[in-house]
């Protein structure tokens, strides 16, 4: 990968030295005066003037993740999803009751049109056993 560095850095040395060709003295001397400096700076990383940090930090926070699109649009689009996944599961729980009650219902039915004697649905373990079904 260096390899692949260093020849990209040639060519676009290559490149600038024959744009900063054109450039007049004193502005080839400025930007010489920055290059020192940033390579300065890229030796020691701790180093920064009080232009940098703020600029350090330019963009923390926005919550685009460098898409650079609208916050209101992002927020409303998360709120829309929010809003979804809560329908979503409340509908979910709602089914489940339904699914839960229905069987409740199929069961009773299923008891009350057996052929049970009297004394069967009189007995304790028979409630019991109701009781244990219906949990």
């Amino acid at each position: 990968m260096t390899k692949e560095n260093d020849e990209f850095a040639r060519k676009l040395t290559g490149y600038l030295d024959r744009g900063s060709a054109e450039l007049k003295a004193g502005t080839a001397y400025r930007l010489q005066l920055a290059r020192a400096e940033a390579l300065a700076r890229l030796a020691d990383p701790k180093r920064q003037t009080a232009a940098q940090a703020p600029l350090a930090l330019a963009g923390a926070g926005t919550g685009t993740l460098g898409g650079g699109g609208s916050g209101l649009r992002t927020n409303v689009k998360l709120g829309i999803g929010i809003l979804l996944i809560v329908v979503a599961v409340f509908g979910y729980q709602q089914w489940q009751a339904y699914q839960q009650l229905q069987d409740l219902e199929e069961t009773d039915a299923a008891i009350l049109s057996s052929d049970l004697p009297i004394d069967a649905y009189l007995d304790q373990g028979f409630q019991n056993w109701l009781r244990t079904v219906a949990d």
